[in-house]
């Protein structure tokens, strides 16, 4: 009765915010109501209770973190903004537009595991804006740096929703879970990544176009958006944590036995559905580490295919107002080359 139930409960997730597009736009709320009710189901219908005092606790301080970076470091970037825009013009004026393209897409990979994945796209939009290239150099340029930052945001708890849910589900676990566990686990595997899209990065070849035919912002930050934005980021991570825990008798019973290339594979579905709530509701403390390996680096390399797939490619698809066609084009390609050859190395070579 309870995998029925659960399994109904999945399936909606998944189709719901594609028929609606009021779910799309709550997302956050959407899944902690669904939440809500897939914990209730296994507290009612499965073997022990599991609206604890422990979860609650664990679902409304986990967030607080993630939320904090991204409410401080928003209100930061929007301080800086104007001086940010005049040096980035005179930077990639003195760097060429290849080489400042590839450090870009580099470094804002790098910090965003420190500034949160929010707000390095939320830089990325302010230097997209500040250029004056084509928009297909320019979108290109915005695909390949989101990839980048849905990788390296993914190696600390700070970076974003994914590996702060990450971090969650994995303690208890028979190996240490601390704070630089996905540092350890996956950072030889996306730290090169990172510098192999950012090598894509330098072969971009655009023109010069006037600022209005080229890609810019729908608005500027207010305090306000900053204030509302770290509220859903919040809401978000607490659905996450208890998305996870309901989920946890279907995980424990059909996806913990999963060998790791299976896993890898399976979860090229993060394209479409956000990576952090698949991980949610995939990972468990039982698995081991090689199988947390696969399911983390299947959903954030297929996490930026598409523009459902993670934070940074809704950021930026919405305010530099790039089609999900147009982001499909070269976000498919892009992540099937990098899907296969993280297969070979993970599970071949």
């Amino acid at each position: 009765m309870l995998t029925i139930i659960l399994g109904i409960v999945f399936i909606i997730i998944i189709a719901l915010p594609f028929a609606a597009k009021k779910v799309e736009e709550n997302l956050e709320f959407f899944l902690l109501a669904m939440a809500v009710f897939a914990v209730s189901a296994s507290h009612f219908f499965g073997r022990q209770a599991v609206w604890t005092p422990a979860l609650i606790e664990s679902s409304l301080l986990e967030p607080v973190k993630l939320t904090l970076a991204t409410f401080v470091f928003g209100i930061v970037f929007r301080a800086l903004r104007e001086t940010m825009t005049r040096k980035i013009i005179s930077w990639e004026a003195m760097l060429g537009p290849r080489l400042f393209a590839a450090l870009v897409i580099f470094s804002l990979g790098i910090l965003s595991s420190v500034i949160t994945a929010i707000i390095a796209s939320l830089v990325l939009c302010e230097i997209i804006s500040a250029l004056n290239f084509d928009k297909k150099y320019e979108t290109i340029f915005t695909v390949l740096a989101c990839f980048s930052i849905g990788m390296g945001a993914a190696l600390t708890p700070l970076g974003e929703p994914l590996s702060t849910i990450a971090m969650a589900k994995l303690r208890g676990a028979v190996y240490p879970v601390k704070t630089l566990f996905l540092l350890q686990l996956l950072g030889r595997y996306i730290i090169p990544g990172i510098a192999v899209v950012a090598a894509f990065g330098a072969f971009l070849r655009g023109k010069e176009v006037a600022r209005s035919e080229s890609l810019s912002e729908d608005y500027p930050e207010t305090v306000k958006t900053i204030l509302f934005r770290a509220w859903k980021v919040y809401v978000f991570v607490v659905a996450l944590v208890l998305l996870g825990t309901g989920f946890k008798p279907i995980i424990d019973a059909y996806v913990a036995p999963l060998p790791a290339g299976l896993l890898y594979w399976l979860n090229i579905s993060s394209a479409v559905l956000d990576n952090a709530t698949l991980a949610a509701a995939e990972l468990s403390a039982g698995m081991s580490a090689t199988q947390v390996k696969g399911i983390l680096m299947g959903v954030i390399i297929a996490g930026g295919m598409l523009i459902p797939g993670n934070i940074p490619n809704i950021v930026a698809s919405s305010k530099l107002r790039i089609s999900s066609r147009t982001w499909a084009v070269i976000g498919v390609p892009v992540g099937a080359v990098l899907m296969a050859a993280y297969y070979v190395l993970l599970f071949v070579a």
